[in-house]
């Protein structure tokens, strides 16, 4: 049903809540967890929308040992730069009463169908910890496709659910989608371990097209790519190494320390000080995130 410890991550998110609201909304809100779990549509819905008016949108303030508290309790999981009302909404829909599957998927699906921006961004980000997690992937899906910033970037950035449900070619387009609109591609939870052929492929088509245009490409793509560098994409990486922007050959760098491709080892054996430089944390993809976002 959950693929958490429930009442461990329910007692801390209540916890971190009760320090950023009043005590006059800690008792409206705990009164609108108890019509979520006896199904008062009604009254939760009211709730829902209603969330900003009595939370406000004061920043939540978490601490890092309270993040790696959390993530030992949600692996992956991530409140930090969140508004109150958007942790309160979340932790209102966990109140939902599992018991019957399809109630339980009715009620937080008819409120992604009415949702304004701000309820659609607590909506993504309850992916996690909604129950019944299978069954909310095509709706997940569904937020890859929007076209409103701060949605996209609940769905994309630091939310482990699209790395644990999404199939193959829904992953991919998430990645891809992320390239087209700017997201920090390092935000995004799974980015190496769910790396993989086709999505190298679809890639290097992307780079090409960007180069054919004359246009710049994010150099952290071939993070992507680094596994699967072989003869027919090899020559991608040794157009970076000639290039003018150190990111790019940096990257190039990189995708050659990451790949088991006897050309590009022979490259980086070649290149000891490069190498040396990798090793030492002197060139990382970290690192060229932060170029990229100057």
């Amino acid at each position: 049903m959950f693929v958490y410890d429930f009442d461990r991550l329910n007692d801390f998110l209540k916890r971190i809540l009760q320090k950023h609201i009043t005590p006059e909304t800690q008792t409206w809100l705990e009164d609108a967890a108890r019509a979520a779990a006896a199904h008062d549509m009604s009254k939760f819905n009211i709730a829902f929308v209603a969330m900003p008016r009595r939370t406000g949108k004061k920043l939540i303030e978490i601490s890092s040992a309270q993040q790696e508290d959390l993530r030992s309790r949600r692996k992956d999981f991530n409140i930090s730069g969140w508004t109150a009302d958007r942790l309160a909404r979340v932790w209102l829909l966990m109140q939902l009463n599992p018991a019957d599957k399809s109630r339980y998927h009715a009620a937080a699906e008819n409120l992604f169908l009415n949702a304004e921006m701000g309820e659609l961004v607590s909506l993504y980000s309850s992916l996690p910890v909604l129950a019944y997690p299978q069954s909310w992937a095509k709706r997940c899906a569904e937020g890859i496709r929007s076209n409103i910033g701060q949605v996209l970037e609940a769905v994309i950035c630091n939310n482990p659910f699209p790395s644990e449900q999404l199939d193959e070619a829904a992953w991919n387009q998430l990645i891809l989608k992320a390239i087209f609109t700017d997201k920090p591609l390092l935000d995004i939870v799974g980015l190496r371990e769910r790396r993989n052929v086709n999505l190298a492929k679809s890639l290097s088509d992307y780079a090409h097209e960007r180069w054919a245009a004359h246009r710049d490409l994010n150099p952290l793509v071939w993070l992507c790519v680094a596994p699967f560098i072989d003869d027919h994409n090899f020559s991608d990486i040794q157009r970076l190494f000639s290039s003018a922007d150190v990111r790019e050959r940096d990257a190039a760098a990189l995708v050659c320390y990451e790949s088991a491709y006897a050309p590009a080892k022979e490259w980086l054996s070649e290149n000891r000080e490069i190498r040396d430089e990798i090793e030492k944390g002197e060139i990382s993809w970290d690192k060229i995130a932060a170029k990229v976002s100057v």
